[in-house]
Formats: structure tokens, C-alpha cells, sequence
């Protein structure tokens, strides 16, 4: 998370409660696909700016705000996923009318992937792919506990996991506005337990860094017992934060792949 990332930009996207949730930095009101991105644990919609722009506008993306941060900040953060994959699914399905895909990295990964799952459930067109960044598959658990930890003990592993940027951490004004967002997406992710149901429909490809310690290369593989489609694991050199110094590189292949999908054809894979 750089300075502006805590600062917050983009406008609004769809009614009233969308509006809320959901930021579009570059709208791009004829593409024939949507790409609904999902940030990780303390994270916040502008993390999808730069990948947004390289997209834009062969993909409207729409990147998904969770409360407790920047123009949110005094809604307390949710601390369960399953209720905040409630409330994502119901606040986007206004927004579904065209073929669209997820996209979400860390604790995003996990929330695209349970959205994915009540989409499907309440019969509404299911995603072109679901796109897994950072995250081992749902049904392995490890136990962790950086939510019950101090101040100093948060900060610790937001350093040794990278994607917060140094003068953030150093300001003690914004890590006070920061933590307790940080915080209750910790607690969400660390309590998730998987719920047994049927295997997605759609193709999910899993996006790792080859030195993330969140993700073992079996891990990645895991995830293929979630979908009765296609699956895929792609490895790039890094760690848990890869992707941010590689957003036109992960801008291009979904591009290549989503622009795939015919228009209004939301059963296609990509």
C-alpha cells in the first residue's frame, strides 16, 4: 500500500449501494467484459489502479471496496468472509450484465472464489474464470494469528509480507488509521473455514510468486479440486506482493484471455 493507495481516488460504480463498494478508475462503458478485482487483507481498491489502467478500455474493471478504509474508514471492517462474500455478491449482482470475471489477490482470491460459489447458487450467470492471486486453495487451512496480535506484531507482518509501502509503516497518523482495517481482514481470513459444496463451473487459474511463503507450489495445484473446468497455476519470480512490479505483465494475459470471451456469451471460459 503506497500513500495514495491509503488516500483513495476513483469514483463510484452503479446504484446507490454499489456505490459504496465498488470503484471504477477507468470507465469503459462499451467493453463487452467486466473484470471485478478483489483486494488482499489491508488493502483497498486503488491497489487495482495501475492494472486497471493498462486494461481500460478493452475491460471495464471494477474494483470492489471493502469498508473500515480510506473514504470508508469509519465503517467498522467486516471480520467474517463468508458474511462479507454476502454482501460483495449482493452488492454486484446489478452490475453482472455483461460476461465478467474475478480477480482477487490474497484474501481476495479466497472472497472471488465465495462469491463465485453464491453466484452460482442463486442461478445467476457464473464468472468467464475466476483468476486466484496469492492464495493457497480454499480447503487448506493454516493456522495463523496476526489479528490477535499487538500494534507492533501487525506491522511486523505487514513488513515481512511486503505491498505496504515504507513510508506508510513510518507514519504513525496513518498506520493509526490503517490497523484496524488490517486487522479485522486478518481476523476474516484467518477464522475462513471452507464449506463442502459442488466444484465451480468455471476455469480457475491460480497466480503465484515462485517465492511466496503463503503459497506452496502444491498448494496452487490444490485449487484445481474447485472447479470441473480448467485449471492452471502460473508462477512468477517473487513473493507474496509479485504482481505489483508486473501489473502489464498480468494486464496482458488477461487481456489476451478475456478478450476471448464472445459478447454476451457469459458461459464462455477465458
Amino acid at each position: 500500500m503506497s500513500p495514495s493507495e491509503a488516500a483513495g481516488t476513483g469514483t463510484p460504480a452503479g446504484g446507490p449501494a454499489a456505490g459504496e463498494w465498488v470503484r471504477r478508475f477507468h470507465p469503459a462503458p462499451a467493453a463487452p467484459l467486466r473484470l471485478v478485482c478483489l483486494p488482499h487483507a489491508g488493502g483497498s481498491a486503488t491497489f487495482w489502479f495501475r492494472l486497471s489502467a493498462s486494461l481500460a478500455p478493452d475491460v471495464d474493471v471494477l474494483a470492489v471496496q471493502y469498508p473500515g478504509r480510506q473514504e470508508r474508514r469509519l465503517e467498522p471492517p467486516r471480520t467474517d468472509l463468508h458474511d462479507l462474500a454476502d454482501e460483495v455478491t449482493r452488492v454486484l449482482l446489478p452490475l453482472l450484465d455483461r460476461p465478467y470475471a474475478l480477480l482477487g489477490h490474497s484474501m481476495g482470491a479466497l472472497l472471488g472464489y465465495e462469491v463465485a460459489r453464491r453466484l452460482r447458487r442463486s442461478g445467476h450467470p457464473a464468472p468467464v474464470a475466476l483468476y486466484a492471486s496469492g492464495r493457497r486453495a480454499p480447503h487448506i487451512h493454516r493456522p495463523d494469528d496476526v489479528h490477535l496480535r499487538d500494534d507492533a506484531g501487525v506491522v511486523a507482518e505487514l513488513r515481512r509480507t511486503g505491498g505496504t509501502d515504507s513510508e506508510v509503516l513510518g507514519d504513525e497518523e496513518m498506520l493509526r488509521l490503517l490497523l484496524p482495517a488490517v486487522r479485522g481482514d486478518y481476523q476474516a481470513v484467518e477464522t475462513y473455514r471452507y464449506r463442502p459444496g459442488r466444484a465451480l463451473d468455471c476455469p480457475i487459474t491460480v497466480l503465484t510468486g515462485d517465492s511466496d511463503p503463503h503459497v506452496l507450489p502444491q498448494e496452487a495445484v490444490a485449487w484445481s479440486v474447485h472447479t470441473v473446468s480448467r485449471h492452471e497455476v502460473r508462477t512468477y519470480p517473487g513473493g507474496h506482493f509479485y504482481l505489483t512490479g508486473r501489473f502489464g505483465e498480468i494486464a496482458a494475459l488477461l487481456r489476451g484471455r478475456l478478450r476471448a470471451v464472445p459478447q454476451g456469451d457469459a458461459a464462455r471460459t477465458a
